[in-house]
């Protein structure tokens, strides 16, 4: 997938850029509306992530112009203004959906491929109750994990990581992506708190701990 990001603080923008990209997609930054106007036109995006209070030309008139060129890629406007005229507003003029900062990064993943689903006219998954691999089951309701049918006790942040686990099956997560997940935007990059956890995960799940595999220099991968 192809992401374009206009967004002007450079510490989110960095943020932002290494965790998408740690998702596999490809991610180009433009630090200014007018920058990003002048990209859209000569590439193309499967979704733009348009900040609102940028430099110049604001990200509410970033989204008129592109609209006026018939530019139909979705855009997700992010803003610290959480008011519901903000977001009513940046959805009158054309956006597809409103995220306020400071914002919950799975939550970020889950509309860009939300979004693309419905760019693209994909059917929506069905939700089920639970997350299931191999013997290792997720109860999305009770909250209650069980092993060969085994109930095991996790604490709040194993249990977190073992659900972004359940919901990337076959997928790579890097330790930044779940650093971001888990622990949100603001933690440290260098600290090793991830391979702790994912330690301790892999020893409750017991015979099944090893269905978590470790990619030297990349990230973990259930499945």
């Amino acid at each position: 997938m192809n992401i374009l990001l206009i967004e002007d603080e450079t510490r989110v923008a960095d943020f932002l850029r290494r965790g998408l990209s740690g998702e596999g997609w490809n991610v180009q930054h433009a630090p200014d509306g007018e920058t990003g106007i002048e990209m859209v036109a000569q590439s193309r995006f499967d979704v733009i992530l348009l900040d609102l209070m940028l430099p110049g030309i604001s990200g509410q008139d970033v989204c008129r112009k592109l609209r006026a060129r018939k530019v139909a890629t979705p855009i997700l406007m992010l803003s610290a203004l959480d008011a519901v005229e903000e977001r009513v507003e940046g959805l009158k003029i054309g956006a597809d959906d409103y995220l306020p900062k400071p914002f919950d990064f799975d939550e970020l993943i889950a509309r860009i491929e939300s979004l693309h689903r419905r760019a693209n006219g994909y059917a929506q998954d069905v939700e089920t109750p639970t997350l299931q691999f191999g013997e290792i089951v997720f109860d999305k309701l009770s909250y209650r994990v069980e092993v060969s049918g085994e109930p095991i006790e996790l604490s709040a942040k194993e249990r977190d990581i073992l659900v972004l686990f359940l919901s990337n099956q076959g997928r790579v997560l890097t330790r930044e992506r779940i650093l971001n997940a888990v622990w949100g935007m603001n933690s440290d990059p260098l600290t090793n708190v991830v391979d702790v956890y994912i330690g301790r995960l892999r020893r409750k799940l017991k015979h099944c701990g090893n269905q978590i595999t470790t990619l030297r220099n990349v990230g973990y991968r259930i499945g």
